[in-house]
């Protein structure tokens, strides 16, 4: 059962440079910048007073107001981004077996506006009954894949991931291969993140890891760029529809691509930094193209993790060159975090709708900002506008702290 083939039928994304697949699709395109000052609290008394924010989102779209009261905001991303996937999918949820269509939804850090606001109200007047009897069910990672799951009725396997920034492209991986061994039919798949508050910023901060060019911070989300001093935080939601070839063959439906191979690794080299050289990112990538069965030279498009981080963006592009040899010259590498930031546990979502995109539409999103190449970083990055390239193969590569590495390959869809 386990060359059972695997396509994408269903995605939705809420970002920071779009709501909805329409707007993300365009804002890739034009090179909008999701990047500007930070609404969500004060900033006085932060090194960085920026972050790529979700704008125009409307929860009351998809949630009654009871509902919005007990969800944290990355819940509620991830419910609308759900919502969005079943009409892309244009599934017929009377008409599947719904005990073989499972969730498996991440996110890398969670209810964190929730724990912080919580942890105020209890230390503020030290009384235990001013904690929320839906703190915890409102603050833990995995609820964004229950809720899905009962907002649908969907009975198969149900379970969350959490891998820092590589989280969305695991639930993504699991859910591929749970199809393919036939133990599901169909699976929505991806990661949610709302991590723009005072503490995540004031951490982030303190370990030095994001940008602090409050003064040019529409320039500060630049990777590959000599001059990149860190990563800009993002938020947002992307989530997918894997399902079965068949099955979508067998229901009429819209497919966007096909998963054909994945790469996971670990660098058991640091907490926080990459493995010189990107060797893990190297076996990561080398596993994807591995299981696919194909050969490196028939790649032409890899969305890079591209951080804008010193030692992501030289290490990656590294392994770029060494996996790829002289045929790294002919393909196509580009960060669409230069434009919506870095949104952490959903990244691989967004990512691999971004990617999927660039597959259909044979049209490669830019780098934006890339205006001194660092001399480390010798790809094409796509830099400063769209590259028109045919793509039959594209990799999505996600990376996180902890040494988590994961890779994603997906094919124009033939039948």
């Amino acid at each position: 059962m386990n060359n059972r083939r695997v396509v994408i039928t269903g995605m939705g994304a809420v970002t920071p440079i779009g709501v909805g697949l329409k707007e993300y699709w365009e804002g890739l395109v034009e090179g909008r910048n999701g990047v500007d000052l930070i609404t969500h609290f004060d900033t006085t008394k932060f090194d960085t007073k920026f972050a790529a924010e979700v704008k125009n989102f409307k929860p009351e779209d998809y949630l009654d107001k009871k509902s919005i009261r007990r969800l944290d905001p990355f819940a509620q991303l991830a419910i609308a981004t759900a919502e969005m996937a079943m009409q892309d999918s244009g599934i017929n949820l009377e008409k599947v077996d719904r005990d073989r269509f499972g969730v498996i939804y991440g996110s890398g850090i969670g209810g964190i506006k929730t724990l912080t606001e919580q942890h105020f109200n209890f230390f503020n007047g030290l009384d235990p009954h001013k904690i929320s009897p839906f703190f915890i069910p409102m603050m833990i990672s995995d609820i964004a894949a229950g809720q899905i799951s009962i907002r649908f009725g969907l009975k198969g396997p149900n379970y969350a991931t959490t891998s820092a920034c590589a989280t969305s492209s695991h639930a993504i991986a699991d859910a591929f291969f749970l199809i393919q061994r036939g133990s599901t039919d169909m699976m929505v798949c991806g990661g949610s993140e709302s991590a723009i508050t005072e503490v995540s910023i004031g951490g982030f901060n303190s370990m030095r890891a994001i940008s602090t060019w409050n003064d040019r911070y529409k320039e500060a989300s630049r990777p590959f760029d000599k001059d990149r001093n860190g990563f800009v935080m993002g938020e947002g939601s992307g989530t997918l529809i894997l399902e079965e070839y068949e099955h979508a063959l067998n229901r009429g439906a819209k497919i966007h691509g096909e998963i054909v191979g994945v790469g996971l690794t670990g660098d058991a080299y640091h907490i926080t930094a990459p493995a010189p050289d990107g060797e893990g990112a190297f076996r990561s990538m080398r596993e994807a193209i591995k299981d696919a069965g194909i050969k490196p030279e028939e790649v032409d498009y890899i969305n890079a993790h591209g951080t804008s981080t010193e030692l992501n963006d030289k290490n990656e592009s590294k392994a770029i060159r060494n996996l790829f040899g002289e045929h790294a010259d002919k393909l196509v590498v580009s960060s669409t975090k230069s434009m919506t930031g870095h949104l952490l546990g959903a990244a691989g979502g967004i990512e691999a709708i971004a990617t999927l995109f660039a597959i259909e539409n044979e049209l490669v999103p830019p780098t934006i900002n890339l205006t001194n190449p660092d001399p480390e970083c010798d790809l094409n990055y796509s830099p400063l506008k769209p590259t028109k390239k045919k793509i039959r193969y594209a990799l999505s590569n996600t990376f996180g702290f902890g040494g988590h590495n994961a890779s994603l390959l997906f094919k124009k869809f033939e039948k």
